[in-house]
């Protein structure tokens, strides 16, 4: 499989670059991708170990992990890069690596690094990469939303976010039916990371199935129908941003630093924790309501604290990531 997007032959040019993306009318599965117990190893490292899950068709899904746990693994071995040491992968119902021949002009790669000519200009490969397909997207149009009409250096000498933005434009120019995104944001400023969210979720509507991997939390939230976090090869957790975050409730405030918190605590309704996330600056979680707030009102009236900027709401996706992946900094 390829780098780069194809496209079949029976679709008709769009004057939008995403206009007429392919819908899957023709697919039976709901499933794109089916991964089950793929494992890997690298010498005496074990990369997956019995990893299983699925991508539905016609959504994003996106794939979260620490440094280490097997994301580029996983995408590899869908993409056909890479064959697991033993488990099966399906994408569109075939091996990725065998009928790799067959899943090329329906299925788009952007790597994180590589993939692209070093001496190559953005707007001469994108036509260069059209000209393989039968009805690519229009090349200009594709160019211009994603800020590249105007960038004129070579791949090598581009910046971070030209390089990322020129990856996720070869894609997608050959109108694929799936495309894996290997962090599409990476460097990009905001203005440009904007555009390339937007794209993604354009994709979507047209029905075009997306997986991408993604340490931005913001970006998982925003354009992700599904969300499966692994670690240490495996699933740890999976399911919709909604889903994941239902029912965990949570209220900051700021104080003065190292308060005592084992005091605090035995005062909060059965359930509750707290702790200093940083100097200063706590978190309550758990079953967060009015006898909460008045628990900590009481108990910091009591001690001469005065509690500032106190603020409740849902826990966020990055919360939930940093309970079941843990906190502490990986090597």
């Amino acid at each position: 499989m390829s780098a780069n997007a194809g496209s079949r032959t029976d679709r008709r040019p769009a004057a939008d670059p995403c206009a007429g993306l392919p819908r899957l009318a023709s697919v039976t599965s709901p499933d794109a991708v089916v991964l089950e117990e793929l494992r890997i190893s690298y010498g005496a490292t074990v990369a997956l170990d019995g990893l299983s899950f699925a991508v539905p068709a016609g959504g994003v899904t996106a794939l979260l992990g620490p440094n280490g746990a097997g994301k580029t693994s996983t995408v590899e071995i869908c993409e056909g890069y890479r064959r697991p040491d033993s488990g099966r992968v399906r994408v569109w119902g075939l091996d990725p690596q065998r009928d790799g021949a067959a899943l090329r002009s329906r299925v788009g790669v952007m790597l994180q690094d590589g993939g692209i000519y070093a001496s190559a200009r953005a707007l001469p490969m994108l036509r260069h990469l059209a000209s393989f397909y039968a009805d690519p997207l229009d090349v200009d149009d594709l160019a211009a939303r994603l800020g590249l009409d105007s960038v004129r250096a070579t791949y090598r000498r581009m910046s971070g976010g030209e390089k990322q933005r020129l990856a996720l434009a070869c894609a997608v120019v050959g109108r694929p039916d799936l495309v894996f995104l290997d962090e599409p944001s990476a460097g990009m400023d905001p203005q440009t990371r904007l555009a390339a969210w937007d794209l993604v979720e354009q994709l979507r509507r047209d029905g075009v199935t997306v997986v991408l991997t993604t340490h931005l939390m913001d970006e998982a939230e925003r354009l992700a129908d599904r969300v499966v976090i692994v670690d240490h090869g495996r699933v740890v957790a999976e399911g919709s941003p909604a889903g994941l975050t239902a029912g965990l409730e949570v209220l900051t405030f700021g104080a003065t630093p190292g308060l005592d918190l084992a005091g605090l605590s035995a005062r909060l309704p059965a359930g509750s924790t707290v702790l200093e996330t940083r100097p200063g600056h706590y978190r309550v979680e758990g079953d967060v309501g009015p006898a909460t707030l008045s628990a900590i009102g009481e108990w910091c009236s009591t001690h001469g604290v005065l509690p500032r900027e106190l603020t409740t709401g849902r826990r966020s996706l990055e919360d939930v990531f940093l309970d079941l992946t843990g906190r502490e900094l990986r090597p």
